[in-house]
């Protein structure tokens, strides 16, 4: 079963920006959908964006026009770019193929001056 490692999280400011790696630990160029999900502190997770393995991306109102998701299946990595972070953007980032499977550690992302 492949697991991810997250990573690229961090402290900035309003307005700035990110680029979060999800590291897996097979190929992932058979798998269909990846997903990026979120969990601020006392809510629910939550998800970000998808791709699917022809390229096709959905992501929620939330982020929509700020966040960009992409996947290098040759180094079997997806990427989160965040442009423009707000504090409420401020959350612990996954990823992950399916939300039933085990969730990694994910990676903090504090959005704040």
């Amino acid at each position: 079963q492949v697991q991810f490692v997250e990573s690229g999280g961090g402290l900035v400011q309003p307005g700035g920006s990110l680029r979060l790696s999800c590291a897996a630990s097979g190929s992932i160029f058979n798998i269909p959908t990846m997903g990026w999900y979120r969990q601020a502190p006392g809510k629910q997770r939550e998800l970000v964006a998808t791709i699917t393995s022809g390229g096709s991306t959905y992501y929620s109102d939330s982020v929509k026009g700020r966040f960009t998701i992409s996947r290098d299946n040759a180094k079997n990595t997806v990427y989160l770019r965040m442009i423009s972070l707000k504090p409420e953007d401020t959350a612990v980032y996954y990823c992950n193929d399916n939300p039933i499977k085990p969730w990694g550690k994910g990676t903090l992302v504090t959005v704040s001056s």
